[in-house]
C-alpha cells in the first residue's frame, strides 16, 4: 500500500471517531436539553397547579383570650389554651429580634423577590455534599406562606414549587420597604418557637414570655439571637430540655449577625459570653381571683363555646371589683384566722344591674378549684324565711297586721309528720306579728304563714326573687330546711331583688367583650325584669333594717349606715348565713365547713356558730368598709303599699293552726304602718353611734386574705386593642361599669 493511501485511511478512520464523538455529543446535549426543558415545564406545570394566593384564606393560629377586672385595665389572668399568643405590632418588635431573625433564616430577605435563587442552588450543593438535608433554601417569605396559607409540611419539589410562587405573589401584593416590614412582622408573630408543658408558643412575644417571662420590647441580644434560632428545629433547640444545642444554635446566630454587619464583633462576642438564664413560663399561669375567673370563662364558654374563647384572643371585662375582694377577704381573715375556724364565702350584686362586685371566700384555690360562693349549695336557714314575707306583702298582707301563733307545730302526715320548733327548742308562746316573727326569727310564726299563704307561693316567691336551685314545695323549705339550696350567689340576687324594689337582675359577670378584629360585645345592659311591687318590697327593707338596727339576731351586722339583713342558721349549726342590703350593695356572707354539714361548736366566744355571730360580724365590718365615705339611704316609693284581707287556706289539717289572719280595718294599718315609721326613725337617728358588738376573734396564723391572690400580672399589650399589624381598633368610648 502506497505512503498516499494509508495516509488516507487514517483519516477516513480519525474521521468516523470525530463523527461518533460528534454525534455523542450532539444527543447528549440535545437529550440535556429536553431533560432541561421537561424539567422546566414540570416546575411550571407544578407552579400553575398552584391555588392563587387571594383564593386562599390566612389560617390563625390562634390567641388566648385574657379576663380583666371591672376597670378594664388590670388582668385577672389568660384563659388556658394548648397555644400560647400575643400578635404585636412593628413598633413593639425590637430591632436586634428582627435582626438575628433575618441573619439565621434568609440573609437577603430584603433584596429577593420572595425567592432567593442564589439560596437554592446554595443548599442544593450543601445537600448533595453532606449527603442529608441540612439547609432548605425556604425564604421568611416561604415559611410565611406556608404557616399562614398551606400549612404543607411534605418535604417535596412539589411543595417548595408552590410555596415560591405563592411567596412571589405575597411580595408583590406587599411591595417595597412597608411590604417587607409586613411580612416580617407576620412570621414573627406566627412561627412557632417550641412547646413547653404542653404549650406551644406561638410568635416572638409569646417565645419571650416562655422563656424569658418578658415582653419581646425587653429582650438583650443574647436573648433574641437565642430565641431567633429556635423556630428551624423547636425540639432539638429547646433551652430548657437542650440547654447545650440551644447555646451552641444562639452563638451561630450571633456570629451570624457579626459577619452579616447587623452588630460588632465586640457585641456578638459578649453576647456569646453571657450565660443563658431562662425563667420558666409563669405569664400565661398568673391569676388574680381564681374562682371567679374561672366563673367568668365558663360563662363565656356557655355563650360563645370553648375554641373561641381558649383560642380566639378575646378581651374580656368583667364587673368584679378589686378592692370590694380585699376589703371581703380582710373581714373573713379578722374574725376566722384562728386554728381550726371554719370557711367562709361572701358575694356582693349591684341591685340596680346585677353586677356581681365581689365574689370571695377563704378557700384555697391551690387545694380545692370549687367555687363556694357561687357552686356552694348550702341550706340557708332563717335567711330563706323572707322568701314567705315576700309571699306575704306579694298577697297584700300587712307585716303589722299578720299574726300567728309562736309554739312548736307538728306537720301533718301529708309534710312527713315533722315536728317543727323554734330555734333553741323555745318558743315564746302567744302571737307575734310579721314584723316581730322576723326580729326573733321566729320558726313557730313562719311555718304558719307559709301554710296559711300555701308553700307553691312561696315558691314562687322564691323563684321570682332569684332563687335557681330546685325547690320541692315543702312548708318546711321556708325555715331553710332545703335539699339542694342555695348558693351564697342566689342568695345575694334574691335581696338584691327586695332592695331593687322588685327589680330582678340576672347576675352579670361580664360587661364586655372585645375581638381581635376590634368588633365589640356590649354586654353591659342589665337583664332585669320586674317581679314585685316597689311599694311592698319596700315594706320588707323596713323590717330588715329593724333587724339590724334593734337588739335582735342582726346585731352585728350594723355599719352605722342604713343597711338591712337576715341572720340564718341551719339544725346542729353546720351553716351560718347574713343576707343583706345597703342602698347600693346586696351581700350575702356564708360560714361553714366545706366537706359537709358538720356541726360548729362554741367558736364564737364559747357559743355555737350561728347567723348572729361570725357571719353577721363579717358581713357589717365588711359593708362599713364597702360603703366608705357614702352612707345614702333607702328611699321610699311614691305609691303607697296597698293592704288587703286575706283569707289564706286554712292549714285545717295541721295540728296547733291558728286561724287565717283576722282582718283589721284601714285605720288599723295606718296606725301600725305609723307606729313602723316611727320606730324606724328613731333607729336611723341613734344607729351612727351605737356600735356594733364585737368578737375577740381579730386576726391570727390561720388564713392570709392575700395568700389567694396572684401579684398583678405585667401589662405588656394593650387590653382593648390588637397588635396585629393590619388592624389597632381603639376602645370606641366604653366606660367601666359602675
Amino acid at each position: 500500500m502506497s505512503a498516499r493511501r494509508e495516509r488516507q485511511r487514517r483519516r477516513r478512520r480519525r474521521g468516523g471517531a470525530a463523527r461518533v464523538i460528534i454525534i455523542t455529543v450532539s444527543v447528549l446535549v440535545a437529550a440535556s436539553i429536553v431533560a432541561a426543558l421537561s424539567a422546566v415545564g414540570y416546575v411550571v406545570g407544578i407552579a400553575n397547579s398552584a391555588p392563587d394566593l387571594r383564593s386562599l384564606k390566612p389560617q390563625d393560629p390562634g390567641q388566648f383570650s385574657t379576663i380583666y377586672a371591672s376597670d378594664g385595665k388590670t388582668q385577672l389572668g389568660k384563659v388556658s389554651n394548648d397555644v400560647l399568643r400575643i400578635p404585636i405590632s412593628t413598633a413593639k418588635m425590637p430591632q436586634n429580634v428582627r435582626d438575628a431573625t433575618v441573619a439565621i433564616e434568609d440573609q437577603r430577605f430584603y433584596r429577593h423577590r420572595g425567592v432567593d435563587f442564589e439560596g437554592v442552588v446554595r443548599a442544593a450543593f450543601k445537600n448533595a455534599n453532606s449527603g442529608r438535608t441540612i439547609q432548605g433554601g425556604s425564604t421568611l417569605t416561604m415559611q410565611l406562606v406556608r404557616t399562614l396559607y398551606t400549612g404543607d409540611r411534605d418535604r417535596s419539589l412539589k411543595r417548595k414549587v408552590r410555596e415560591a410562587k405563592l411567596a412571589e405573589e405575597l411580595e408583590n401584593a406587599h411591595p417595597g420597604k412597608e411590604g417587607k416590614e409586613w411580612i416580617l412582622t407576620k412570621y414573627l408573630n406566627s412561627v412557632p418557637y417550641g412547646t413547653n408543658d404542653g404549650k406551644q408558643a406561638i410568635g416572638i412575644q409569646a417565645a419571650s414570655r416562655a422563656y424569658f417571662n418578658k415582653a419581646a420590647a425587653e429582650l438583650t441580644l443574647a436573648e433574641a439571637a437565642l430565641l431567633a434560632g429556635l423556630p428551624q428545629a423547636p425540639s432539638s433547640y429547646n433551652p430548657f430540655r437542650e440547654p447545650e444545642a440551644a447555646t451552641a444554635r444562639r452563638n451561630e446566630v450571633l456570629r451570624k449577625m457579626a459577619d452579616q454587619g447587623y452588630v460588632s464583633d465586640s457585641e456578638a462576642q459578649a453576647a456569646i459570653s453571657e450565660p443563658m438564664e431562662l425563667h420558666p413560663n409563669k405569664y400565661f399561669r398568673q391569676k388574680r381571683e381564681s374562682f371567679f375567673f374561672d366563673y367568668v370563662t365558663d360563662e363565656l364558654i356557655k355563650r360563645y363555646g370553648q375554641k373561641k374563647v381558649r383560642s380566639g384572643g378575646l378581651r374580656i371585662r368583667t364587673t368584679i371589683d378589686l378592692k370590694l375582694q380585699r376589703k371581703a377577704r380582710q373581714a373573713i381573715s379578722k374574725n376566722l384566722s384562728f386554728d381550726g375556724a371554719p370557711s367562709a364565702a361572701i358575694v356582693s350584686i349591684n341591685p340596680k344591674n346585677g353586677y356581681i362586685r365581689a365574689m370571695a371566700s377563704s378557700a384555697k384555690y391551690s387545694n380545692s378549684q370549687f367555687n363556694l360562693a357561687a357552686d356552694g349549695k348550702r341550706q340557708p336557714g332563717s335567711a330563706f324565711k323572707i322568701m314567705a314575707l315576700v309571699a306575704a306583702v306579694r298577697e297584700g298582707i300587712h307585716p303589722a297586721a299578720a299574726s300567728f301563733q309562736s309554739a312548736p307545730l307538728k306537720l301533718g302526715p301529708q309534710y312527713g309528720s315533722v315536728l317543727i320548733n323554734c330555734y333553741g327548742g323555745k318558743c315564746s308562746g302567744g302571737s307575734k306579728n310579721l314584723i316581730s316573727g322576723t326580729l326573733s326569727s321566729d320558726n313557730g310564726v313562719y311555718i304558719r304563714l307559709a301554710l296559711s299563704l300555701g308553700p307553691k307561693k312561696v315558691v314562687k316567691a322564691a323563684k321570682d326573687l332569684g332563687i335557681t336551685s330546685p325547690l320541692q314545695g315543702y312548708p318546711s323549705e321556708t325555715l331553710g330546711g332545703l335539699e339542694k339550696c342555695c348558693s351564697p350567689l342566689e342568695m345575694a340576687n334574691a335581696y338584691a331583688t327586695i332592695v331593687g324594689g322588685g327589680y330582678r337582675n340576672t347576675p352579670k359577670a361580664i360587661t364586655e367583650v372585645r375581638h381581635p378584629d376590634g368588633k365589640t360585645d356590649d354586654l353591659s345592659k342589665p337583664v332585669r325584669k320586674k317581679v314585685f311591687d316597689a311599694a311592698a318590697m319596700y315594706e320588707v327593707v323596713k323590717i330588715l333594717e329593724m333587724n339590724i338596727s334593734q337588739p335582735g339576731t342582726g346585731g352585728r351586722a350594723r355599719t352605722g349606715c342604713p343597711v338591712g339583713g337576715k341572720t340564718g342558721t341551719t339544725d346542729k349549726n353546720s351553716d351560718a348565713w347574713f343576707v343583706g342590703f345597703s342602698p347600693r350593695l346586696a351581700t350575702s356572707t356564708w360560714v361553714g365547713f366545706p366537706q359537709g354539714r358538720i356541726p360548729m361548736g362554741p367558736l364564737f366566744n364559747g357559743q355555737n356558730v350561728d347567723g348572729g355571730t361570725f357571719p353577721a360580724q363579717i358581713w357589717g365590718q365588711y359593708m362599713k368598709a364597702a360603703a366608705g365615705k357614702f352612707c345614702g339611704k333607702f328611699k321610699a316609693p311614691e305609691q303607697k303599699f296597698q293592704s288587703r284581707a286575706f283569707k289564706g287556706n286554712g292549714g285545717k289539717a295541721v295540728q296547733g293552726q291558728r286561724a287565717p289572719i283576722t282582718p283589721v280595718t284601714q285605720e288599723q294599718l295606718d296606725a301600725a304602718q305609723r307606729d313602723l315609721d316611727q320606730a324606724l326613725a328613731r333607729d336611723r337617728a341613734n344607729q351612727r353611734v351605737r356600735p356594733a358588738p364585737s368578737s375577740p376573734h381579730t386576726g391570727g396564723n390561720g388564713y392570709d386574705p392575700g395568700a389567694y391572690v396572684a401579684p398583678e400580672p405585667e401589662v405588656d399589650d394593650e387590653p382593648w386593642a390588637s397588635d396585629e399589624p393590619q388592624a389597632t381598633p381603639g376602645n370606641n368610648g366604653a366606660a367601666a361599669p359602675p
